[in-house]
């Protein structure tokens, strides 16, 4: 893995502190040498006769995710000519030769950016990047729709969709209008399972598959790939449930806050314990048959504004995570849904523009890499000026880099230039007087709920078992 190099990025922000006085290219160079960098790389090996470097090639995408063109080859265009007027060195001289290098060493790459993006943030604001003593972390799904190709067909789209299990109980459903409505032929779209840092506002890491993926599957496999810090806590909703789920979270030595439903059935009274009234077990028969030992989890009772709301843990004292805590946390990981409103609508991803699957792929990652990254020179500038990264806006930094890129020749006063535009990309701090509620609402009875958790004793037989195995262990 790449080295941590912390003494550039001293060196690099005092560049960028003493920058006031520079064109847009030379601060907007020196912004992305803050982050990028090729002594990260060291380890990176090129495939073949590759005569690009690693950092060349990654500020080449990034630049050309910046370019706001409808035509992905329009953007590689004005990318291809700001590159080296500002760093000297171009990477490739096609698009379809970014694309080759992207698909064969991207993934890599792409991990020695996280890992460098996570050091950056801890060093921006580390009382932000831990609440509590915890590194929270957020995760969620979404969608986003590719052309509908036959290269994303075959990749993306859902196959014999209308014509499964669920297309039969359309019949079972309340609602006529949703009941006689003809299903039309489902888009390609790239199932995204992101991991979002609830401090920082900043996307953590990602995984990115077919329409028909498992965010929960996802989730499994970034627990095996990415390293993640001590004392992590992840938060999701109802549906990243389960034993084996659970399990895999807890043997990394990793903790989580998940909100539950029907959809889980847990027992209490399962051994006898003095204290923890809020005690419950995680033990499905299949477990069981298996030997396999239950997962001791506390159930808390969250009281608020819009109802009540059941979350599970594996922090068993209260001392590290009290009610207090959760009702700090939790709400936090709202904000992932801005994040995902935030790149479809406000970065223009809400549909991509690739027709190949694989160059689909390439422009999702890298455009969140990009998308990230600006995100993080914002709230870099605005840590020392007391701005909370809450209150950074993602549209008014956008704003500002992409106006540096199309200025990149020119000399802006100092209250214009592009750390001064950063440092104003906040959000209006005025007061909200009506509902965000729309007007609109479609009569929706199927509309899924969270209902509470199904809590049952456990019985004779289930006790029994239990503590053979815990005298067997």
């Amino acid at each position: 893995m790449a080295s941590r190099n912390r003494g550039g990025n001293k060196l690099c922000q005092s560049v960028w502190r003493s920058g006031d006085s520079l064109d847009q290219g030379e601060l907007l160079k020196k912004a992305i040498r803050w982050v990028i960098n090729e002594s990260i790389f060291i380890d990176i090996k090129k495939h073949g006769n590759s005569t690009w470097s690693a950092s060349s090639i990654a500020i080449l995408a990034i630049l050309t995710a910046w370019m706001p063109s409808p035509q992905l080859t329009e953007a590689f265009s004005k990318a291809r000519e700001l590159s080296p007027k500002l760093f000297g060195v171009l990477a490739v001289h096609t698009y379809q030769g970014m694309m080759r290098a992207l698909v064969s060493n991207g993934s890599n790459l792409m991990m020695v950016l996280w890992h460098r993006i996570h050091d950056l943030m801890e060093a921006v604001s580390p009382e932000h990047f831990r609440i509590s003593t915890w590194l929270p972390l957020a995760v969620d799904g979404s969608r986003f729709t590719t052309p509908r190709t036959k290269s994303n067909e075959k990749a993306f789209a859902a196959q014999n969709y209308g014509h499964g299990v669920f297309a039969k109980r359309r019949t079972k459903w309340k609602n006529k209008s949703r009941r006689s409505k003809k299903l039309a032929p489902i888009k390609p779209q790239i199932w995204l399972t992101l991991i979002w840092h609830m401090g920082m506002k900043l996307p953590w890491c990602w995984k990115t598959g077919p329409s028909t993926s498992s965010e929960r599957h996802h989730f499994m496999d970034m627990l095996k790939t990415v390293k993640f810090p001590h004392k992590t806590l992840f938060c999701g909703d109802a549906g990243f449930v389960g034993y084996e789920f659970w399990s895999m979270i807890m043997e990394q030595g990793h903790s989580f806050l998940i909100r539950v439903g029907g959809n889980v059935r847990l027992l209490k009274k399962l051994a006898v314990v003095r204290r923890h009234e809020d005690l419950v077990y995680l033990w499905p028969d299949k477990a069981a048959k298996k030997n396999q030992p239950p997962l001791v989890l506390r159930l808390i009772e969250v009281t608020t504004i819009k109802g009540t709301m059941y979350l599970v843990t594996n922090i068993l004292e209260q001392k590290q995570l009290g009610i207090g805590s959760l009702k700090k946390l939790y709400p936090l990981r709202w904000g992932i849904e801005l994040q995902f409103r935030s790149a479809k609508q406000t970065f223009g991803l809400g549909k991509l523009r690739s027709r190949n699957a694989e160059h689909s792929l390439v422009e999702l990652d890298w455009s969140l890499v990009a998308l990230t990254v600006i995100q993080l020179l914002a709230v870099r500038e605005q840590i020392p000026m007391k701005i909370p990264p809450e209150r950074s806006s993602v549209s008014e930094a956008i704003k500002a880099i992409r106006h540096a890129v199309d200025t990149w020749s020119e000399t802006k006063p100092k209250g214009k230039n592009l750390k001064a535009r950063l440092q104003q990309a906040t959000k209006d701090d005025y007061t909200r007087t009506r509902s965000k509620a729309a007007r609109y609402k479609p009569n929706y009875k199927d509309i899924p709920k969270a209902t509470k958790p199904i809590v049952v004793n456990a019985n004779a037989k289930q006790r029994a078992k239990y503590h053979a195995l815990m005298k067997a262990a």
